[in-house]
């Protein structure tokens, strides 16, 4: 019985092992020793070369005879022995194709041999998310942990977060009296304080919530210098704020570890600026079912619906970050005290923050001039069509795409001008103009824009447009990949220089300034080998009319250089068989 049917190893066990015992072997040799299982060890520790004359079919024949393969090299022929990938059960997988030196191969049978290395191949994965300090479980809606960390409060609230004022009714707002001021400059400035007491993660979470209101609306949120009227942010007993501007300081509580994500802060930021929970507003009763049976006991207050709401013109919005969730104030778990109608299935309430709605709304309340677009579904289209929705005269617009977790890639698909006309696209890797910029471009005349990826879930796009410039663009999520704007660099696969992970999808784009090229080099490149590499590949575009080019295997790659200021590598791995990876230099040359 041969060791392929016995065995399968653990590549890193088997170098680990080698890099403690065996100082001498070149660094080199080892790396060649990762993810294998061994075919017929004994008897191939050997190579044989011959020289230019001899017959092709005979040393076809000696190689094969030894289980080897011939293959061509500068100086004549050679037999070469490779290590061959299987699965635990013994059925034949695609290759990593190594080539080794008989040295390294004769210390790999020592060591398969003797220190009984005969392990299953493992294949490991992680995702890291976070909301600031919070401990908020996946499934939990913005108002289900608001409840949550409210329960037991003593401050007197309506409808569960909504701090009263006992001078004055807690919805009462006549004429706009609770409404912030607009500047005359078209700004709503709202002066806060936040409390020292908040860890950096946290004071990031709030300080990214309030931004989302600065790029999307009229509403600015400001650290306070000597304004009478503002909020305070502190970490004090609970989630819940006072409704609309109260007058002199009024407090805004998240409690620190409990109640600091974007939604809750949104949530809670919205009330500051007079916004009601959803389903309270006068036309609700056509939108939803409260099942009074389920709420309670104390609680049903929270689900009246307020007579003369204004509601701003616009639908009802299920994924308001203003709705309560499906099961909020339940007495009976797993029971709805809301359901949706007339399909009761639709999802209500949310935990990620602003919905387009939402936005839509507080540009309405407070007269907001501005064109902005808020995208938060996994994947979807943007267009400067939109801009005319808005306006006809609009020379500037900015979309915002918040995704729930992971990276946003983005792909521009039309880009369109006419005589006399221009555009300008400026991207950022974030949710305002205070992030980097991943492009600062104008187009003109059919220029090609760069696909584009984020460091996080936010990136918001800014068009200015002169004439009738145009384009259309596309998102979705991507877990690997990122967008490189340095003169110089180093891009690697993940885990390099340990084996890449299964089943992995990784996109990196490189952008040079205009008027220079990309150069890349390869430092390092071992894929799965397969025919047309349909298993494990790169493909490399920069956007010509070549298209992409798709590599694998074991192979030294030339130097390349991009036809344009751009360039783009895709990396792809599938579930079956995993080499050490890649590794590239880049850096800008000038055009010539």
């Amino acid at each position: 019985m041969s060791l392929r049917e016995q065995y399968t190893i653990n590549a890193h066990d088997v170098i680990a092992h080698m890099r403690e015992h065996l100082w001498n072997i070149e660094h080199r040799e080892i790396n060649s020793v990762y993810q294998v299982v061994h075919e017929q060890i004994l008897g191939l520790s050997s190579t044989n070369k011959e020289n230019n004359s001899t017959n092709k079919s005979v040393l076809k024949g000696q190689c094969e005879g030894r289980g080897m393969e011939l293959r061509k090299r500068d100086m004549g022929s050679e037999c070469v022995t490779y290590l061959t990938v299987y699965i635990e059960q013994g059925v034949r997988t695609p290759q990593c194709r190594i080539r080794m030196s008989t040295r390294t191969y004769l210390i790999l049978i020592y060591y398969l041999l003797g220190a009984g290395l005969f392990l299953p191949l493992q294949i490991s994965s992680s995702v890291d998310t976070s909301v600031g300090g919070s401990n908020i479980e996946d499934e939990e809606d913005v108002f289900s942990v608001i409840a949550k960390h409210n329960k037991g409060n003593k401050k007197l609230m309506t409808q569960g977060d909504i701090a009263v004022r006992l001078s004055r009714s807690a919805l009462g707002c006549p004429s706009k009296s609770c409404f912030w001021p607009k500047s005359v400059m078209g700004i709503v400035n709202i002066p806060y304080t936040l409390s020292s007491d908040y860890a950096p993660a946290d004071t990031m979470v709030i300080l990214s919530a309030m931004q989302e209101y600065t790029t999307l609306t009229c509403v600015h949120f400001t650290e306070r210098k000597t304004e009478v009227d503002y909020v305070q942010i502190r970490s004090v007993d609970g989630c819940w704020s006072y409704l609309g501007r109260i007058g002199g300081p009024q407090d805004l509580s998240l409690l620190k570890y409990s109640c600091v994500a974007k939604g809750i802060v949104q949530h809670e930021l919205n009330h500051v600026l007079g916004f009601v929970h959803e389903h309270t507003r006068s036309d609700r009763d056509s939108y939803v079912d409260i099942v009074w049976a389920n709420i309670a006991n104390g609680h049903a207050s929270n689900f009246e619906s307020e007579p003369n709401t204004n509601n701003l013109f616009s639908p009802y919005d299920y994924t308001s970050v203003m709705h309560y969730g499906r099961y909020a104030f339940s007495n009976v778990q797993g029971q709805p005290t809301i359901n949706p109608k007339p399909d009761a299935t639709v999802p209500i309430g949310q935990r990620y923050g602003l919905s387009s709605l939402d936005l839509l709304k507080i540009n309405r309340l407070y007269e907001c001039d501005i064109c902005s677009f808020l995208l938060t579904e996994p994947s979807g289209f943007l267009s400067s069509a939109n801009m005319d929705t808005v306006s006809l005269n609009k020379s500037v617009c900015v979309w915002l795409i918040r995704v729930p977790a992971t990276k946003i890639y983005l792909q521009f698909r039309t880009l369109h001008t006419v005589s006399g006309s221009s555009g300008y696209m400026k991207v950022y890797d974030g949710v305002s103009k205070t992030y980097p910029v991943l492009l600062s471009r104008a187009f003109q005349g059919g220029v090609d824009l760069p696909p584009l990826v984020s460091s996080g879930n936010l990136m918001m796009l800014e068009f200015s447009r002169i004439g009738s410039s145009s384009f259309t663009a596309s998102y979705s999520t991507v877990t690997c990949g990122e967008t490189a704007t340095s003169v110089n660099g180093i891009l690697s696969s993940p885990g390099y220089p340990i084996r890449y992970p299964a089943s992995t999808d990784c996109t990196w784009t490189i952008v040079a300034a205009v008027g220079y090229r990309i150069l890349l080099e390869f430092t390092f490149f071992s894929l799965e080998t397969s025919r047309n590499c349909i298993y494990d590949y790169l493909s490399i575009s920069d956007g010509s009319s070549s298209g992409p080019e798709k590599v694998c295997g074991v192979k030294k790659i030339p130097t390349l250089v991009s036809t344009g200021s751009w360039l783009m590598l895709q990396f792809h791995s599938d579930k079956t068989v995993q080499c050490v990876g890649l590794q590239a230099k880049f850096s800008w040359v000038a055009l010539p």
